[in-house]
């Protein structure tokens, strides 16, 4: 079985880019407002009426804000990636949950075969590999369920049918 290593690749690199952000969050709002801001806008906000001390600490605490928002939506971007790796390599090895994945079948199911393959509307393409049969079927789209079992073997059910299929994720 080939895995897909050009996903994985990409998504291990991408992660471990993530920490690099605040660094240049940071250096864009180094300085204090009287720096960032021109003069017309500085006078305009009022803060030439603050003296040095109020004006420190207006300062510390935009910064602490900024940085405050910058960690959260780091991790937020860090969690959306993380879970877009899982979804998107569910089914190969042991990568994600043990939760099941229900989708609904593309076209038409005409039962069971070993080698079959079946694609989902989710875009997972799953193959067959026992002798599990179920012949003189006929279902148009039918949702289907796929649970992990041992051994990162996955077993594929169509609702309505009490047989259920081994399978392996091909794409």
């Amino acid at each position: 079985m080939k895995l897909p290593r050009l996903p994985l690749l990409f998504a291990a690199t991408a992660l471990s880019l993530l920490p690099l952000q605040p660094v240049h969050a940071q250096r864009a709002l180094q300085g204090d407002l009287q720096q960032q801001m021109s003069t017309e806008e500085f006078t305009a906000a009022g803060l030439h009426k603050l003296d040095a001390g109020e004006l420190r600490a207006l300062n510390l605490w935009l910064q602490g804000k900024v940085e405050q928002a910058t960690t959260s939506a780091l991790e937020s971007a860090r969690e959306e990636g993380r879970q877009e790796v899982i979804v998107k390599n569910r089914g190969f090895l042991s990568f994600g949950s043990n939760e099941p994945i229900q989708a609904g079948l593309e076209g038409e199911f005409r039962g069971f075969a070993k080698g079959r393959q079946y694609t989902l509307d989710n875009g997972q393409v799953w193959e067959q590999t026992d002798t599990a049969s179920v012949s003189g079927v006929r279902k148009h789209a039918p949702q289907v369920r796929i649970t992990p079992g041992l051994m990162n073997v996955w077993y594929l059910q169509v609702d309505g049918l009490n047989t259920r299929a081994k399978v392996q994720r091909v794409k």
